[in-house]
């Protein structure tokens, strides 16, 4: 049960992920990315990978989230006691 949980939160996350860098980097060039006004210096594919994991994290957590709030409370009292 608790793997399908996890695929419930991880494969939506990441698909919205994949759509969301999408969308971003179709208006956004990495190349001009600043960190605290200063150029960040890092390589395309290293920003497209880092702001990747960083949109799918999120995602996760709002998986996450929505699953946990969608729990009966029997559940949530079944969980408790193991």
């Amino acid at each position: 049960m608790l793997r399908e949980r996890l695929m419930w939160i991880a494969w939506p996350a990441f698909l919205v992920a994949a759509v969301l860098e999408m969308m971003v980097f179709a208006v956004l060039d990495p190349e001009t990315l600043t960190l605290f006004g200063e150029r960040a210096g890092w390589s395309r594919y290293a920003v497209y990978t880092i702001t990747f994991f960083i949109f799918w994290i999120m995602m996760m957590v709002c998986s996450g989230l929505t699953t946990l709030l969608a729990m009966s409370p029997f559940e949530v009292n079944r969980h408790k006691l193991k």
